[in-house]
């Protein structure tokens, strides 16, 4: 079937709106009219060349969507049903016959390898490949085919085009949170970085009754929106002489749980200075290969601990329906975080999320 989507023809290209050829479903495939796709720092990633990946290329990973098409063999998920497209794993390895799907040791090429598994392409225009299947969906289109296995039905009442972010961001700085450190009420924690996955590390947080919660980001309109969301302190770190210093006379030994979402080595460091005896720290961001870190060994020797973490440790086809529900109750407002454009305004979008002037640039897809 004939689609729109956004092309990268080389690295650090811009996005061309073209029209492409999308393959049939095999037997455990949906084809899914993508509504709305969150862009993810990782999309942009993509497209300077992070992954070695292909080109051309799709991109997008946050695709939310009702269900056109499916398979032979698809038995949970019918055309009209809603959907969300999460993050692919091969079900075959050690990681994912242990539950570790979010570690799926061919996840790396099942997201950023630019084709299935088999090496098969999704997309092509006038015969030539198109390489896509992005995280095994490659939203940034008008329609994208993923495995059933990699969808969540969602809720009709939801707001669809508000849910694409949770595939990605949402349930990453969710998950670190609710499933990763699991903090009691009362319970401090430091989110350095308070974009898209940042503020969703802090709703989190609030749900969860951490108290205090201490946002730190570059960006004054960030910790603005962070302190409406539920931080009880806001350090702007253009402005603060020392961080580390701030976050421990705020409160008295370091926090038990902070997160770094900046993914540079200086800041991840101070996340794990700023911690308590016995705290930790996760680190949520995503750096280029070869890029270090370093801090003080005697720190770990007081019980800190600190530890990756992707796509928030979850279960999506648990924790998706479980963020929905907050949404819709109004318990996780990523609405305030959305700004939206339309696909054809997708440089403009890139743009203003490399700079910081939006936060989470979630694309509608032409009908």
């Amino acid at each position: 079937m004939r689609i729109t989507a956004a092309v990268v023809s080389e690295k650090s290209g811009p996005f061309v709106i073209d029209t492409l050829e999308l393959c049939e479903p095999r037997a455990d495939e949906l084809i899914v009219r993508v509504v709305a796709s969150g862009m993810c720092q990782t999309d942009l990633h993509g497209r300077e060349g992070y992954f070695a990946s292909p080109y051309p290329a799709v991109y997008g990973h946050e695709g939310a969507g009702v269900v056109h098409a499916v398979g032979a063999a698809v038995r949970d998920f019918a055309p009209g049903d809603h959907v969300v497209m999460s993050y692919p794993w091969c079900g075959d390895c050690d990681n994912c016959r242990d539950g570790g799907t979010n570690h799926c040791l061919h996840g790396r090429k099942l997201k950023m390898g630019g084709a299935r598994h088999d090496g098969s392409t999704l997309l092509s225009k006038d015969g030539a490949p198109v390489y896509s299947a992005f995280f095994q969906q490659s939203s940034f289109g008008s329609f994208a085919l993923t495995q059933a296995r990699w969808a969540v039905k969602v809720r009709k009442d939801a707001p669809l085009e508000q849910l694409g972010p949770l595939a990605c961001s949402g349930q990453t700085g969710a998950g670190a949170v609710l499933n990763v450190m699991r903090p009691s009420p009362g319970d401090s924690i430091a989110i350095f970085g308070v974009g898209a996955v940042g503020l969703s590390a802090l709703m989190a947080a609030k749900i969860a009754g951490c108290d205090p919660i201490v946002a730190v980001d570059v960006h004054e309109h960030r910790l603005a929106l962070a302190q409406e969301l539920g931080a009880t302190h806001t350090i702007d770190y253009k402005n603060c002489p020392d961080v580390v210093r701030t976050i421990r006379d705020l409160t008295g030994s370091g926090v038990r749980y902070a997160a770094d979402t900046s993914a540079v080595p200086m800041v991840l460091r101070q996340a794990i200075e700023a911690l308590m005896p016995g705290g930790t720290c996760a680190l949520l961001g995503s750096a280029p290969k070869g890029t270090d870190a370093s801090f003080e060994m005697p720190f770990l020797q007081q019980g800190r601990s600190v530890r990756g973490v992707v796509q928030g440790d979850s279960v999506p086809k648990d924790f998706i329906p479980k963020l929905v529900d907050l949404v819709v109750e109004g318990k996780f407002p990523i609405e305030r975080m959305i700004k939206f454009y339309e696909l054809s305004e997708i440089n403009l979008a890139a743009q203003e999320s490399s700079a910081g002037i939006t936060i989470k640039p979630v694309l509608r897809m032409p009908i």
